[in-house]
């Protein structure tokens, strides 16, 4: 018998992602000793305390047994005691907050319960690729905004299209940005808020780095005067407490979009495990020790490796506003950032994402992931400092 899959499976783009990994894993089994800075996973452990929480809530039997479908108060209570700490921000923990098993889960939700087929979903290109599988799966379609570096890698909404405009029924916003590090201020969200409450856009803000910058402090989007009117906002504790294998995100804004949120879940994904949400709200509870650590580290990488790009290669990199991310230019002999990737990833070990995964505008940078210590920082320079290659960029026109 003849496996016919849903259309839906036939629409979903390319997991770029698992293909360099299988390159990876490829070279791996060979007894190649990879330095892998392609991915946004951080190296470092999740803080002790909070491992406790969970250690602590395995042996809870609350926790043993189903947890209400929309989460628990205490989690809740904690996310919105949060936002108002960190951003300023007023959550109502009751009907403003949702919660999602990762953020790469909460964009697909964010999709399917936005987007109809047919219609558009503004994406920024260069942006996290993940954001393409859930418009697809909803059958929409994506239109590309060009991030120029020009702008601030901030998007120029006035030039789209009106044609466009009128379909569009999502936007896609990132910042601090993942891949290019740029951070946004006060006045492009109150400018983004009064276009999308404007044109009937719903605003969908990934607000995964939100507690990384080394300079201008990230604002939320629901500060705008009319950000929960128009959206919400994705906060993931992935980076932010080294949590990644945790998956646990929750989104706050719109009042009825939270509902609908919580309506499709209620069917889908009946709520997270209670350990995590106790562990999850210790992490929230804490002070801020730890996340100025942590921001301390990475500026400790970035610096260093942009130090040591310049005198020993002769590379050129921009330290970004925010994320822990470096969007490096690619040398000019490369015809794109999948042929340089390739090439260090074959001849050096050394792995980063080509930046056109992130979107055609992409195409002429590479990203470099500071999730490794500095002593592997420094083997991935030498690595790379033995290489044929002229580092140093021409103006290009």
């Amino acid at each position: 018998m003849k496996i016919r899959p849903s259309r839906m499976i036939d629409r979903l783009p390319e997991q770029k992602f698992g293909t360099v990994f299988q390159k990876i894993a490829h070279k791996m089994q060979n007894g190649a000793n990879i330095l892998n800075l392609g991915q946004g996973n951080p190296d470092l452990p999740t803080p002790p305390h909070i491992v406790s929480a969970l250690q602590d809530g395995a042996d809870t039997l609350q926790f043993q047994q189903y947890a209400p479908f929309r989460g628990y108060d205490f989690f809740k209570q904690a996310i919105a005691d949060f936002y108002l700490r960190e951003f300023g921000t007023v959550i109502d923990p009751d009907k403003e907050i949702a919660l999602v098993n990762g953020g790469k889960t909460g964009l697909y939700v964010l999709s399917q319960c936005l987007l109809d087929p047919g219609d558009i979903a503004l994406v920024p290109d260069p942006g996290y690729p993940e954001y393409h599988s859930g418009i697809v799966m909803a059958d929409a379609k994506p239109y590309f905004i060009k991030l120029d570096e020009k702008n601030g890698y901030l998007p120029n909404l006035s030039s789209i299209d009106s044609d466009v405009l009128k379909k569009a029924k999502v936007l896609f916003l990132n910042y601090p940005n993942n891949p290019t590090g740029a951070v946004a201020n006060d006045a492009f969200f109150e400018e983004t808020a009064t276009f999308a409450a404007a044109h009937g856009l719903h605003v969908i803000h990934d607000f995964a780095y939100g507690s990384f910058h080394y300079g201008q402090k990230p604002v939320s989007f629901m500060n705008a005067s009319l950000g929960k009117t128009v959206g919400v906002e994705l906060y993931s504790l992935s980076k932010t407490f080294n949590m990644a294998g945790w998956r646990v995100a929750f989104v706050v804004g719109n009042e009825e979009i939270i509902e609908a949120i919580n309506a499709f879940q209620d069917h889908v994904f009946v709520s997270m495990y209670g350990g995590f949400q106790q562990a999850a709200t210790i992490a929230l509870q804490g002070d801020h020790v730890h996340i100025e650590s942590l921001k301390n580290i990475y500026l400790e990488r970035m610096n260093f490796f942009i130090r040591q790009a310049a005198k020993q290669l002769g590379w050129k990199i921009e330290r970004p506003a925010g994320s822990f991310y470096l969007w490096a230019p690619i040398p000019d002999d490369f015809e794109d950032s999948h042929a340089f990737a390739h090439y260090v990833l074959e001849h050096a070990d050394v792995v980063v994402t080509p930046g056109g995964v992130f979107g055609a505008n992409g195409q002429r940078h590479v990203r470099i992931s500071m999730v490794a210590s500095i002593e592997q920082l420094a083997l991935c320079i030498d690595r790379l400092s033995i290489l044929p290659i002229c580092f140093q960029q021409k103006t290009r026109i």
